[in-house]
């Protein structure tokens, strides 16, 4: 593998900029702060925390749930990553996971229980002691006990406020392109989180489309996420706070990021009418769309790219907030000097036109 020494020659000396204020970007920015760099997180959008693919996540750190569809390095990071949150954000809630199916989708549940580990199956009554507002509804599921969520725009605000309070210069309404015309001082390293941003620098980087909508109703109650499961979607609704469910998300091969279609609309609200039908009177308080930037294997990578003095990482799919912590630490470590592998970092230069000269002064 190689070393980034070159690379790395004085750059402990100059800012590092974070291109991207999602929740890739903000635990890169608090990550690297918190280690004693010099820090400038910038994004184009003046108010990137509800506009970023980010704010349309579950935030859901299911990382068992997770491995029924994705690689086992998901798995085995998630886990790492599980331990990180714990660690750094207090507002994590630790109740698990429920996965449930309609009686006719029965088969479902247990092809979910034979692809993931982590669970226990629940007959109807252990149901209702989980989930009281679920009694009776359903005769069999898995609890995945743990696994955690957070509630979107609690989590991305708490990790600003973090980075500030590390020294984080923050810049929104900056693009990066207009910065590094105008700005002299922006000669150190570049940290790539811009999403789909940044396709024209990554081969193979596509769009996925992901739509939710977000309820608030009085008459239900759930401690943890429920996943129900279908053939189609499998559609979950994420509790947050003062009433309101998440309910997501779609997985469509599109990056067109228009309002929600009518027909997944009525996917969305027929799952969470499904689980309870007092959904039914619930307030839609909102629902958007956003595309998830994923590459051929739907893996986040980090991608070094020693001759532009840059990182990329990005290809978060689904599961951005659950790896972004070991994303960051990979990056630190990199940046530590460390030459040991890692399955989520590639050395192989992009085949596209870089977003610097090579022999640009940075």
């Amino acid at each position: 593998m190689a070393i980034l020494s070159e690379f790395l020659n004085g750059v402990e000396q100059r800012p590092i900029t974070v291109a991207g204020a999602g929740v890739l970007g903000l635990w890169q920015a608090l990550k690297l702060a918190r280690g004693g760099a010099k820090v400038r997180l910038i994004d184009n959008s003046s108010d990137p925390l509800a506009s970023s693919a980010s704010s349309y996540a579950g935030t859901m750190l299911a990382p068992f749930c997770e491995a029924e569809a994705a690689p086992q390095t998901v798995l085995d990071h998630g886990l790492q990553a599980l331990a990180l949150w714990r660690e750094a954000y207090p507002g994590l809630v630790s109740e698990g996971t429920l996965v449930l199916a309609a009686a006719r989708d029965h088969s479902e549940l247990e092809r979910f229980a034979r692809m993931t580990e982590g669970h226990t199956t629940c007959d109807a009554a252990r149901l209702s002691e989980l989930e009281p507002d679920l009694g009776g509804r359903f005769a069999a599921g898995l609890h995945f006990a743990d696994e955690a969520h957070m509630a979107t725009p609690d989590v991305l605000a708490f990790l600003l406020d973090e980075a500030r309070a590390a020294g984080v210069e923050v810049n929104f309404g900056v693009q990066l392109a207009e910065l590094e015309e105008e700005d002299s001082e922006h000669s150190g390293l570049l940290i790539d989180c811009r999403g789909l941003g940044a396709r024209q620098q990554l081969p193979g980087l596509r769009g996925v489309r992901g739509e939710r909508v977000l309820l608030r109703t009085p008459e239900v109650s759930f401690r943890r996420p429920v996943r129900l499961l279908h053939p189609r979607h499998p559609i979950y609704v994420v509790p947050w706070s003062d009433g309101e469910f998440m309910v997501g998300a779609t997985v469509l091969e599109s990056e067109d990021d228009s309002p929600v279609s009518v027909r997944s609309m009525l996917e969305l609200l027929g799952t969470a009418y499904t689980l309870h039908t007092a959904f039914g009177e619930a307030e839609i308080v909102d629902s958007g769309s956003g595309v998830r930037p994923a590459f051929d294997d739907n893996v986040p990578k980090v991608i070094v790219c020693e001759r532009q003095r840059c990182i990329h990482v990005n290809g978060a799919y689904r599961h951005g907030f659950l790896l972004a912590p070991v994303l960051a630490q990979c990056v630190a470590d990199l940046l530590a000097g460390s030459t040991a592998s890692h399955p989520l970092v590639d050395f192989t230069e992009p085949d596209r036109p870089p977003l610097r000269q090579p022999d640009e002064v940075i």
